[in-house]
């Protein structure tokens, strides 16, 4: 009998391990809860039998990610070395920070580098001037896509009917009263923003801010992130993001393209 040749999706059927796919999702459910959590609460959370998050959560206190005094669980800040190793690892983190510092430096508002994860945005950098107060988009920080201009930035990458197909399958829950959900319109404006070369986003994703993102792009012309800048609606009009904020975003992905592999 000829022998069956394997798959790749036997491939990774055999490198798939499950419990490490478990430990990483009783690891993620820790975001889910406020303050020190039961084994019960956590299992649950993880859709995992009792038993089996027991000896993980103790496996993690065991590495130090964990913390218990046998009855409630908590994370250590250990776990942030998981974090770190992404942020210290990635190019365009690593060549986006001084562009962001140099950006901020110049218009006395805070820059931000987003990726997009899934159908989400997830600041990974940014930087604030000192006369700034320094909240909000904190690192880690995310909002759906569809409704933050560095998401449509970034969503610019598909083309219409990948991006047509994107929009109408994802959740498109309003964030605020001026949240665009129509994947219609929300498509005809990702185009537009395309084109343009740049994406504006008035009180859609946050209530009483607005946003301005420019993609960035690496040295082939994909787009792999996106840079943005914002404030408070009674601070900045929406013509000064245009005429003030736009160009040095611009200029700083610019900057990076031909360093970005």
């Amino acid at each position: 009998m000829p022998k069956l040749k394997r798959t790749d999706q036997d491939e990774r059927a055999t490198d798939f391990v499950e419990a490490l796919d478990r430990g990483l999702r009783l690891l993620q459910v820790f975001g889910t809860v406020t303050g020190p959590a039961t084994l019960s609460d956590l299992a649950r959370a993880a859709d995992l039998p009792r038993a089996t998050a027991r000896r993980i959560l103790f496996t993690l206190a065991h590495g130090g990610f964990v913390a218990t005094d046998g009855k409630l669980f908590t994370l250590t800040p250990h776990v942030l070395t998981l974090a770190g190793s992404f942020l210290q690892s990635n190019q365009v983190v690593t060549v986006l920070q001084p562009v962001l510092d140099r950006i901020a430096t110049a218009a006395q508002e805070i820059a931000s580098l987003a990726l997009l994860d899934g159908d989400d945005v997830v600041f990974v950098a940014r930087s604030s001037p000192t006369r700034v107060f320094s909240a909000g988009l904190d690192i880690g920080y995310r909002l759906p896509a569809f409704c933050t201009s560095v998401g449509r930035a970034m969503l610019g990458r598909l083309t219409d009917a990948e991006l047509a197909a994107r929009l109408k399958a994802m959740r498109r829950d309003p964030v605020t009263p001026q949240t665009t959900t129509d994947p219609k319109k929300l498509l005809a404006t990702i185009v537009a923003d395309r084109a343009q070369g740049y994406s504006l986003v008035d009180r859609e994703a946050e209530p009483h801010f607005r946003s301005i993102s420019v993609p960035v792009h690496r040295y082939d012309g994909t787009i792999v992130a996106a840079i943005n800048m914002g404030a408070h609606v009674d601070r900045v009009p929406m013509q000064e993001l245009i005429d003030r904020f736009l160009p040095l975003l611009r200029d700083g992905a610019d900057d990076v393209k031909s360093r970005l592999l």
